[in-house]
């Protein structure tokens, strides 16, 4: 046992809350995203169509779907594996289609950001709501 292992274990009910904390953190950023993107829909608009995609309405409306109701589902804990690798992947597509100039440093930043997120999404998606 690794001494990180050791302090939570002598927390009673520590380790059994880490999951549904780290849902809820992970799920923070999709849905204060989703949150901007209903605030200002021009914007959001104006940036999927800047990447060329097409169908820039209902790409935001897919991804406020997906940010806002995905990240409120990873947070009650609602079917968690399967919510988590639809983020996953939407995380893994933004980082491609929108954060691909790797030689700006800031788009550099947002994709691994990006790719890290669903790194951490994938760990849900192998577990579940915890550790069993």
């Amino acid at each position: 046992m690794n001494t990180t292992t050791a302090r939570a274990a002598t927390v009673p009910g520590f380790e059994a809350w880490l999951p549904a904390v780290g849902r809820v953190l992970i799920a923070a950023i999709f849905i204060l995203s989703g949150i901007s993107k209903i605030t200002d829909p021009a914007s959001a608009m104006a940036y999927i169509s800047s990447v060329g995609l097409p169908l820039p309405a209902v790409a935001l409306a897919a991804a406020i779907v997906v940010e806002l109701v995905g990240g409120a589902l990873l947070i009650v804990g609602y079917r968690v594996r399967t919510v988590a690798a639809v983020i996953a992947l939407f995380s893994v597509a933004t980082a491609v289609f929108f954060h691909n100039n790797l030689a700006d440093q800031n788009q550099f930043i947002h994709f691994f950001k990006n790719i890290a997120i669903a790194g951490g999404l994938l760990q849900i998606v192998a577990f579940g709501k915890a550790r069993g």
